[in-house]
């Protein structure tokens, strides 16, 4: 990559579908525009409806396009699902330069080398994540580059998913006229982004609760060691409170953003709305209190399965806790319900960057994160960046009055302030 490059992330969810643009500089990134839509024609994360999934993901690309002024032509893709799968494997390569230097060649080759497993017929291979490499005997090496040696090894994480779900996915991004640069699993890209180096370290899970599902993963000793996915997410919420309330789903989803509260103890009894229900020509008067006494016990259900499903995965208490991110968990009280349940030290990631200080954002940022430091020298990115980003072409006469991606970004924000 140059020093100054786009990339796009594209993060498809069952509520929503995001595409971030990020502009890399002198290697610091900046979210330099947002386009978000309602996602169409996807249950529980998983796509059901190419075509409505077309159109979503069109429409926010579109958003984004228009807000900072130029063409999304290549699109890094996150991939999570109960589909995926994760196996250990070591290549090993000798060092084909004559001064025995290691260069990029050389790592390509033990990548491919460890990539030879068998799956299989119905799986395919997503990514490889290098642990460690082993120059000569020589382990705990994450750069192996500029060394001198004549073998190089890898212990390396081999992602694998259905080439059904991975085909689909990558068939809804192309129809939508996009070129995938390359499929990232999510829970690598949040990981990168929502944990420090230490809690990677010690042991952390990443819970990531969005509407439809919830993917689980576990870091250790600065690598990913499980991951998982519950069909449980913000959709449970909606639909108790829709039944408890005798309303619509629309409604009441409209009711959990605004009102919603997972801790009765936090609710305000003085906070009242009306709801419009079923059956009914009247409004009827609820209180937070009383919403919160429809959510709190499916919040707690949610973090108890979430608990017993990381005791399945093999793990007890992590001395780094739980770290919490998705658009779920910006509800008041879920953080404290979570405390309880789980048991263990528990916090809240968010983005810390303008315009997306959300926790639904951290997995299309983390995707940008990621895809800037981890793939720059892959042959995939080596043609992406600026030039695959066409800049719409301004009306006669206005080419001076242009305002630049910055300043399309300050304008977008200043809507919501």
């Amino acid at each position: 990559m140059s020093s100054n490059d786009i990339i796009v992330s594209l993060d498809i969810g069952t509520s929503k579908v995001r595409v971030i643009i990020g502009e890399v500089v002198n290697g610091a990134i900046n979210i330099i525009g947002v386009g978000s839509a309602d996602s169409e024609g996807i249950r529980k994360g998983s796509i059901v409806d190419i075509d409505q999934t077309v159109q979503t993901i069109r429409s926010a690309v579109d958003h984004a396009e228009r807000m900072v002024g130029i063409q999304i032509a290549e699109v890094y893709v996150g991939i999570a699902g109960n589909h995926i799968a994760l196996q250990s494997s070591h290549g090993v390569v000798a060092v084909s330069n004559e001064d025995r230097e290691i260069g990029d060649d050389d790592i390509e080759r033990v990548i491919q080398a460890a990539k030879v497993i068998p799956l299989a017929p119905e799986r395919e291979i997503i990514g490889v994540v290098p642990n460690q490499y082993v120059v000569d005997g020589t382990d705990q090496i994450h750069d192996p580059r500029s060394m001198i040696g004549v073998r190089l090894e890898v212990e390396a994480t081999i992602v694998t998913g259905t080439k059904t779900a991975i085909h689909n996915l990558l068939r809804v991004v192309e129809k939508s006229g996009l070129k995938v640069a390359g499929l990232i699993l999510m829970s690598l890209a949040s990981g990168h982004l929502a944990l420090s180096k230490d809690e990677k370290n010690i042991g952390t899970v990443l819970v990531d609760i969005g509407a439809g599902a919830t993917t689980i993963a576990v870091f250790n000793e600065n690598n990913l060691v499980a991951t998982s996915t519950l069909p449980i997410g913000g959709e449970y919420i909606t639909n108790d409170i829709a039944y408890g309330l005798k309303t619509q789903a629309d409604i009441a989803e409209k009711i959990k953003l605004k009102f919603g509260c997972a801790l009765v103890d936090h609710a305000a009894s003085d906070q009242v709305f009306k709801v419009n229900r079923i059956g009914s020509n009247t409004d009827k008067e609820f209180s937070q209190v009383d919403l919160a006494n429809i959510i709190e016990p499916r919040v707690q259900e949610i973090f108890h399965l979430i608990r017993l499903e990381v005791q399945r995965l093999g793990f007890g208490d992590l001395p780094g806790g739980y770290v919490l991110t998705g658009g779920t968990v910006a509800m008041p009280g879920m953080l404290a319900v979570a405390q309880v349940e789980l048991a263990t030290s528990v916090r809240i990631a968010v983005p810390d960057y303008i315009g997306v200080r959300d926790s639904s954002f951290t997995s299309g940022v983390g995707i940008i994160q990621y895809a800037s430091r981890y793939l720059r020298s892959s042959k995939q990115t080596q043609n992406s960046g600026v030039k695959k980003l066409i800049p719409k072409k301004p009306a006669p006469g206005q080419e001076q009055q242009k305002p630049s991606a910055m300043e399309r970004f300050k304008n977008w924000l200043s809507e919501f302030i």
